[in-house]
């Protein structure tokens, strides 16, 4: 009953029903429509994907403006579809209109590895003759099979088999028990498998054979907790309650609080992707962003060995954090007063499918805001700092990722993501040598060297979209200790390298110069500062990619080559309508539907088996155009950073949550601190002090940590 009255504290948010938002996701009944339309041309296809292809950028942002006399965007559909002998169909289909725009087959790609893809791979390892002779060289007997199981990932690349045939490779483990964790059981082979034919077609198997691993069960389940002693004992209860109801508020997918707006989308590929955020200032709705989101990600694992070298997962590009995202349960994933939004896909089949509580919304305390004390006469001005936070969890076979979107009262946004769930293992022989590559976490368990790379798509609209990237380092001040210009050697500054072109954009992290990258609207001066408007991009968890410069995983990951780059979209300003020049666009782009616009995903929009050659994504756009004028234009700045991973036994047999988080700072965008009317938790100030008067503003929770002097004063936030 608690948690059903938590749900309705928020339900009173959700807008009324109407027609959806052009950039809103596609409904069930529009992805059924998108595969009625396909189907009455084309038959024979299994679906990989039927999402929203977004309103272009030009038009969308004339309707933003004008909605009464603009034409609203249609609703159209980004299609991906599989023909027999896999054969990759890509297409645009007008729901609007109700007709297909463009339908082409796409040869040398395959398209990411759907749950539905994954979920076939073990039921045909179980039965093929050739994995259950390799299960009992190494001690599992036929009548086992039922115990074995394996994580599907796709091949990566691998040039014994090319890109045309669509392949799997599967992970091997064993489970003694339905309950036990597999991963202390992993196997020494890797099947390939087939998806087109639906069969093993060639197992690798290593030349040192590793036996099943014969140590005890190492689990994280409640049972075995309390099998080995039971659960700590001390833990008071934390409630969190909003009596009142939550700060925020729901126009359908649009949502404000706190100054703040912005639309919230999601998709099979990228998952959450926040678009138009704009920041009321005193009256003034100023934009800061058109589209945040999480567009890649790539997990290169350093053991050089074959077959290991095929393990670097483009997490998004070959799986969709969107498909693997998990339905969000309250009290556990998210606490508090939570609105929920649904996500709906398309099955293999064509059919709509949901899952529920794809995305969690909530606000939480967010400590301190800001305080001073003046020494002289212990006035106090103290105020607590609140977040809201837009999350997602997806499950990437072993790994669990937990992203959020964190927007404060100050004008910053933040991304943070946890990293938990499984590390991956691999079998070993007792005291094996690992070779540096590996370590052993439990006995018989080696867990590689590996790196989480993401990368972050930001399409800036700081006060508008001519939009400029500068590189700031912290640099000593010229002139040597004694010199005129610096006679006591303490002089440093902000040195500003202003990015011109996408070649000279590619950026790499400098922790010895605290190096941050400001995104500026030149033509936008503080009239304090003097500086241009900006917002700032604060992140320090940003590793080198490890794997060597021409080796595979650089090829494939040419997007984590560098922290930042900066690429142009020129193509919109010459885009004013898109129904008005849809004929003449279909026309010059053909082949190439996927404008600037759709320049969406850093690592190509196909991504698994491809090799490298050529490297597609950011490398490939950049090299068509290296010395485009990227200032004062409409920019994408894409930032990689993340952690590398040498793991240990605390990270087994489950990983406690690791953080890494990076932020959007404003710099020179306001003339004050913009978060000054937030209510204050407690405000004394000198004049009263000397009277007497202690208290100003407290509230109630604070008034018990002031005491007396506290209880005097008046309460804050209306209570």
């Amino acid at each position: 009953m608690a948690l059903n009255r938590l749900k309705q504290a928020a339900a009173h948010v959700t807008g009324l029903a109407g027609p959806p938002y052009p950039l809103d996701p596609l409904s069930e009944n529009e992805i059924q429509q998108a595969v009625a339309i396909i189907r009455k041309e084309h038959s024979g296809l299994f679906f990989n994907a039927v999402t929203l292809w977004e309103p272009r950028k030009a038009e969308m942002m004339a309707w933003v403006q004008d909605p009464k006399t603009t034409p609203r965007p249609h609703r159209v559909a980004d299609v991906v579809a599989i023909g027999r002998g896999s054969k990759v169909y890509d297409g645009i289909v007008d729901l609007t209109e109700g007709k297909i725009l463009n339908w082409e087959l796409t040869d040398g790609v395959q398209p990411l590895i759907t749950m539905e893809d994954l979920q076939i791979v073990e039921t045909v390892v179980r039965k093929d003759p050739k994995v259950i002779e390799q299960c009992g060289i190494i001690g599992i007997p036929p009548e086992d099979m039922h115990k074995v199981y394996c994580d599907p990932w796709t091949i990566g690349y691998d040039e014994r088999f090319g890109s045309g045939v669509r392949l799997q490779q599967a992970l091997m483990y064993y489970r003694p028990h339905v309950d036990d964790s597999q991963y202390t059981y992993p196997l020494d082979f890797c099947p390939i498998y087939n998806a087109d034919t639906q069969e093993i077609i060639h197992i690798d198997v290593p030349p040192v054979r590793r036996p099943l691993n014969k140590a005890a069960p190492n689990n994280y389940h409640a049972a075995a907790i309390e099998a080995e002693g039971g659960f700590r004992s001390d833990l008071k209860p934390i409630n969190i309650t909003q009596p009142d109801g939550v700060s925020f508020t729901m126009d359908g997918r649009i949502i404000s609080w706190q100054n703040w707006k912005f639309h919230i989308g999601f998709n099979y590929r990228e998952g959450i992707v926040l678009s138009n955020i704009t920041f009321n200032d005193k009256g003034a709705e100023r934009p800061t962003f058109w589209r945040l989101s999480l567009a890649e990600m790539v997990v290169p694992y350093g053991n050089p060995e074959h077959p290991h070298q095929r393990k670097h997962a483009f997490d998004l590009g070959e799986y969709g954090g969107g498909y693997m995202t998990n339905s969000l349960s309250l009290g556990c994933d998210c606490k508090g007063a939570i609105h929920y939004l649904d996500a709906a896909f398309v099955n293999r089949a064509g059919d709509p499918t949901t899952i529920e509580n794809a995305i969690c919304i909530h606000e939480e305390d967010a400590g301190i805001l800001f305080k001073h004390t003046d020494f002289r006469d212990n006035s106090v001005t103290v105020t607590r700092g609140r977040k809201l936070i837009i999350s997602q969890i997806f499950t990437a076979a072993n790994y669990e990722y937990c992203v959020y979107w964190i927007f404060h009262q100050d004008g910053t946004i933040q991304l943070e993501i946890k990293l938990t769930g499984i590390l991956n293992t691999y079998a070993m022989l007792p005291d094996e040598d690992t070779k540096g590559w590996g370590t052993q976490v439990y006995p018989g368990v080696n867990a590689h060297n590996h790196q989480h790379l993401f990368c972050l798509r930001v399409d800036p609209n700081v006060d508008g979209p001519n939009n400029t990237v500068f590189q700031v380092d912290a640099t000593r001040g010229a002139g040597e200790v004694g010199s005129a210009e610096n006679k006591y050697g303490n002089a440093f500054y902000a040195k500003k390298t202003r990015f011109e072109t996408p070649e000279q954009a590619k950026s790499d992290y400098n922790g010895a110069t605290s190096r941050t990258w400001d995104i500026c609207n030149e033509a936008r001066v503080n009239p304090y500062s003097g500086k241009p408007a900006s917002y700032k991009l604060v992140s320090r968890e940003v590793p080198e990619l490890l794997p060597k410069e021409g080796g595979l995983v650089w090829k494939r990951a040419g997007f984590a080559r560098h922290a930042v780059h900066v690429t142009k979209c020129e193509f919109l300003v010459l885009l004013v309508s898109f129904l008005a020049m849809l004929s003449v666009w279909l026309a010059v782009s053909n082949a190439h539907f996927l404008d600037h616009d759709s320049q969406i995903h850093p690592a190509g929009r196909h991504v698994p088996q491809t090799s490298g050659e050529p490297s597609m994504g950011l490398p490939q756009w950049i090299a068509e155009n290296p010395d485009a004028d990227i200032t004062n234009t409409d920019i994408v700045l894409w930032h990689t950073f993340g952690l590398t991973h040498f793991p240990a036994p605390e990270d087994f047999p489950i990983m406690p949550a690791e953080p890494m988080s990076l932020l959007l700072r404003p710099r020179h965008f306001f003339t004050k601190n913009p978060c000054l009317d937030v209510p204050p938790s407690y405000c004394s100030v000198p004049s009263g002090m000397g009277k007497g008067v202690g208290a100003g503003l407290v509230d109630g929770l604070s008034r018990l940590a002031f005491g007396k002097e506290g209880a005097e004063g008046k309460k804050c936030c209306g209570k």
